[in-house]
């Protein structure tokens, strides 16, 4: 699925930057990126993430 997103001049530079710094393309950067937003929220990125989400597997005990 393809959508458009858009960045200031800034912040495009930056990530260029990055990407050339870490030899990733944009894609890599934004999957990264949302993979750890989901994850910040507690949101599974895949099924496997989801099945131990569900299961109760990784939960800290208090």
């Amino acid at each position: 699925m393809r959508k458009l997103i858009a960045f200031d001049d800034e912040t495009m530079t930056a990530l260029t930057q990055l990407g050339h710094s870490r030899m990733a393309t944009l894609q890599d950067l934004a999957d990264e990126a949302f993979a750890d937003l989901l994850k910040k929220h507690g949101v599974p990125i895949d099924l496997k993430d989801a099945l131990r989400k569900s299961a109760g597997v990784g939960k800290k005990k208090a």
